[in-house]
């Protein structure tokens, strides 16, 4: 692999009680100086939905409806407490790797600006403290909601690279519970209008000059892998047991005969 293009940061909080700012910087740490001069991208919280985290620290409510609701970028910047610990980690640990920081679940340009603001304080509180982080770690955004792939082009101005996410991407715009057997036949990764979303978030990224990955289990696919490099996409982030099936088609194939079958 060329890098870890997702580590979901919220398997830490569902299997450790301790996610102290030390407790998370020294996991942080492991992975970025285990990966050396390779790329690990490090997905803040995404806690909520089917992603219960049982801590003293994280109070999740009950909702109706949860994958509409009080989840992922949305819970974390109404508990800027929790959410400021883990940047102060992520960017301690940034000294000692290639990190890239990434945010999940955002639907507009407020949630954006809130994030480059807290990231701003923790930058400012660690100089203060004379504590060593990388000043120009790489922010990106998650597109994974037909919102934020519509207004992409606004959203690249502010953030270093998109990264697609496949699996709620389809789900929100299919309206399909990817969960439920019963509507299932509705998630599907080649429908038209996914493809039109994710032309759209690679022009805009290519059309600001930031690069565009996917990740979720489309990519993971060698049809879908052949489609997503013709529509542009720059990196694909997939299972570790198809990366070198996948390596190998790409590196058989002619993009150009690809963007015309993307076509």
């Amino acid at each position: 692999a060329d890098g870890i293009g997702l580590f979901r940061s919220e398997f830490l909080f569902m299997e450790k009680a301790d996610m102290s700012e030390e407790s998370q910087f020294a996991a942080y740490k492991q992975v970025l100086e285990t990966a050396k001069e390779k790329t690990v991208t490090i997905r803040t919280l995404d806690c909520g939905g089917d992603k219960i985290i049982k801590s003293p620290d994280i109070i999740q409510e009950s909702e109706k409806n949860p994958l509409l609701g009080w989840r992922a970028i949305r819970f974390t910047l109404d508990n800027t407490d929790l959410f400021k610990t883990q940047l102060r980690a992520l960017y301690r640990a940034s000294a000692f790797g290639n990190l890239k920081i990434m945010f999940p679940l955002i639907s507009c340009h407020e949630q954006v600006m809130s994030v480059l603001k807290l990231v701003k304080e923790v930058q400012n509180q660690l100089a203060k403290e004379n504590i060593p982080y990388n000043k120009d770690v790489p922010l990106g955004i998650m597109i994974e909601t037909p919102a934020a792939a519509l207004v992409s082009d606004a959203l690249a101005k502010y953030v270093d690279f998109f990264s697609i996410g496949s699996n709620d991407l389809i789900q929100y715009v299919m309206a399909c519970d990817r969960g439920n057997e019963k509507v299932s036949y509705l998630y599907e990764p080649l429908n038209p209008a996914i493809l039109q979303l994710i032309s759209i978030t690679v022009k805009n990224a290519h059309k600001n000059k930031i690069s565009c990955s996917l990740c979720g289990e489309m990519g993971s696919d060698p049809n879908n892998a052949l489609i997503l490099v013709g529509l542009g996409v720059d990196e694909i982030s997939l299972s570790t047991g198809k990366l070198l099936e996948i390596r190998k088609l790409l590196q058989n194939t002619n993009k150009k005969d690809l963007e015309v079958l993307a076509q």
